[in-house]
């Protein structure tokens, strides 16, 4: 990411809401706390023991799923294309079709924050190809290239 003079962007839940179609208990983005429209987004996920998938994994050592981490990073950068799209949300549904590269390091745990850090590599067409990594305390957790696309009107 680039350095900006200017102060950071910070976007609440309702907002990221109102961005893409994701609700409870799927919602897994909490907060952008930076972007640069087109470019980049810096967003967090708060891990808590509340959240239904730690039911049954794993009973007595909960670990989140790799698959949710992958998924947040994909709905983080899905915010990102909403707001490079002048933050407007017309309907578009823009789908998770490819993971490459997709690489877990540590596992996350209730109590962690997670912050997800999303870059835009490459457009094509309907498509989007994104650079993403997870981290947690300032240490890799996953990172995966995602291919994100546009569903047909």
């Amino acid at each position: 990411m680039t350095e900006e003079l200017t102060s950071p962007k910070s976007i609440d839940v309702e907002h990221i809401m109102a961005l893409i179609p994701h609700r409870y208990p799927f919602l897994l983005v909490d907060r952008v706390l930076d972007y640069q429209a087109g470019e980049w987004i810096k967003a967090v996920k708060n891990v808590s023991f509340n959240e239904p998938q730690f039911t049954g994994h794993f009973p007595g050592h909960p670990v989140m799923p790799g698959v949710m981490v992958i998924e947040a990073m994909a709905q983080a950068s899905g915010v990102l294309t909403q707001l490079s799209r002048s933050g407007r949300s017309d309907d578009a549904l823009f789908y998770l079709v490819k993971v490459d590269n997709a690489k877990f390091t540590r596992v996350v745990v209730p109590g962690d924050q997670l912050i997800f850090e999303c870059q835009i590599k490459k457009v094509i067409k309907n498509m989007t190809l994104y650079q993403c990594k997870a981290t947690v305390d300032g240490r890799m957790v996953a990172k995966a290239e995602l291919l994100c696309a546009e569903k047909s009107k």
